[in-house]
């Protein structure tokens, strides 16, 4: 699996807490092994039809999206951002 992050959410990953890092570690390394695992209670963001959101902790969340490299066929998760629940409401 291919990942890839946007610079927003790699200033939000630097704005956490040490605790949130860690549980934001602990949840990427689960999605990279498994996009699907349960823990992360990946869905599609309401009104939001590309872009999806994964679970760190009951509060936080990271949100992302998939596209497909045109020369391999791979898919890539783009992480876009991460934060609040709340917050990613109205950016995700």
């Amino acid at each position: 699996m291919r990942t890839a992050a946007f610079d927003s959410f790699s200033k939000a990953f630097r704005n956490l807490t040490p605790e949130l890092q860690d549980h934001t570690r602990k949840a990427l390394a689960r999605f990279r092994d498994n996009p699907d695992h349960l823990s992360l209670n990946i869905k599609n963001m309401k009104g939001r039809a590309s872009i999806w959101e994964g679970r760190i902790t009951d509060a936080y969340r990271f949100t992302f999206y998939h596209e497909t490299d045109s020369k391999t066929g791979e898919r890539i998760y783009v992480l876009r951002n991460i934060g609040p629940h709340s917050i990613l409401d109205t950016n995700p």
